[in-house]
């Protein structure tokens, strides 16, 4: 049961990674122009892209707040979000390692993303930011076309990344992020006459940050506004095949809050919208206007597919707006050692239907600090965090060499 379940998970990776599926196969057009299933309702047309791990939040404190990590203040894991919030750290140097099983629900003991991160200040100006993502898929037993026993293998995925942050002003702060991609599914295997390699590719993130001061009776709170544009770069494939794929470019924007009650309590309310900067699959008949048996956009170029994703849902600007998903959070601290956090996320039922609310809790002592997220669905979709606890844990060097 345990290798049918990790063959089942391969298989649904291989197809989600290797092409842009379109699920919307037996889909029809509407006399008003809308797409349906045959039962009339509507159609599913979800954006897929490869690599898909690029975009799992591994932070567990934005994990309780609904994935919403944008605009919240600096630490190490300002690199999966927004890297210029690196140069409004207060701690000349952080780290963090976090651990977030992957479908536990199903009984899975050896898939899992973990994320390490870190970053130095420089000067009061600028700071320097590293991180390295690792997904592990478990042990794969590979079969030939009929069903025989071939070798085990454990395909796996990474990415490292490093970032630069400088404010440009008191309020305001941009960053550059070069990644590089390593995709390792079935390296060696043969499917459909074609020899599997692993997938290679370079990326990068553009990001910005605004943080000002806003004067009340009881202090200065704090607004923060966050636009982060990642994982812009070449495509990949997994052979000879002169088809490549899309990386989930993502469109990120968020804003936060922070109330200073006291000097013991605050509280801070955050908010992102995301989009995936990739082509919407083709549905009707236009599809495929120069004839070579694959959608028009699929040989787009990156960049051309970026700009093309604003404005090429088959149904319209009504559906370009279904595909932004949305996280809500807040978090509270009381004298900045004990959290409690609380989100939640939406995305539309026909670009995925992802829909959960996600609680955590946070403590921080002297030099480290530990963060835990649960996820609730709200809807009968499957989650691969279902039932799962996620933490992280955070070092605080500036604080250690206070105390030597």
């Amino acid at each position: 049961m345990y290798l049918m379940k990790n063959q089942l998970l391969f298989a649904a990776i291989i197809a989600l990674t290797c092409s842009a599926i379109q699920s919307n196969a037996q889909c029809t057009q509407a006399s008003n122009g809308k797409f349906i299933n045959l039962d009339g309702t509507p159609c599913t047309n979800t954006v897929v892209s490869a690599v898909p791990f690029l975009r799992i939040v591994a932070d567990a404190r934005s994990g309780a707040m609904g994935d919403a990590g944008i605009a919240i203040s600096a630490d190490p894991n300002a690199m999966h979000f927004n890297a210029s919030k690196l140069a409004f750290a207060e701690e000349k140097m952080g780290m963090s390692a976090t651990y977030t099983p992957w479908l536990r629900s199903l009984g899975l003991n050896d898939v899992y993303l973990a994320y390490l991160t870190g970053y130095r200040k420089l000067d009061d100006n600028q700071a320097l930011g590293m991180g390295l993502r690792f997904f592990s898929l478990g042990s794969i037993q590979f079969t030939d076309a009929n069903g025989q026993a071939l070798q085990t293998g454990r395909p796996n995925e990474l990415e490292f990344s490093m970032a630069y942050s400088r404010k440009f002003t008191e309020k305001f702060s941009g960053a550059l992020t070069t990644k590089f991609i390593y995709s390792n599914l079935a390296a060696g295997q043969v499917v459909g006459g074609d020899i599997i390699e692993a997938g290679v590719a370079f990326a990068g993130d553009l990001s910005m940050t605004y943080q000002t001061p806003i004067e009340t009776k009881k202090g200065d709170n704090q607004l923060t506004l966050g636009l982060a544009l990642t994982n812009i770069g070449s495509k990949i494939t997994y052979s000879a095949s002169t088809d490549r794929d899309f990386l989930p470019a993502n469109f990120g924007l968020g804003g936060a809050y922070t109330m200073n009650l006291d000097q013991y309590n605050t509280i801070t309310f955050t908010a992102d919208i995301n989009k995936l900067m990739v082509p919407t699959p083709c549905q009707g008949p236009d599809c495929d206007l120069d004839g070579d048996g694959k959608a028009d956009y699929r040989s787009y170029s990156p960049i051309r597919g970026i700009f093309s994703s604003w404005g090429d849902a088959p149904e319209g600007f009504s559906e370009e707006l279904k595909e932004f998903t949305y996280s809500v959070g807040m978090e509270y601290w009381y004298v900045k050692q004990f959290a409690i956090r609380a989100g939640y996320f939406s995305e539309h039922v026909q670009k995925g239907a992802r829909k959960y609310l996600t609680a955590g809790l946070g403590l921080k002592y002297n030099v480290f600090g530990l963060n835990f997220s649960y996820l609730i669905p709200t809807t009968n979709n499957r989650n691969p965090l279902d039932n799962t606890l996620r933490f992280s844990l955070l070092f605080n060097f500036a604080d250690l060499a206070a105390e030597n």
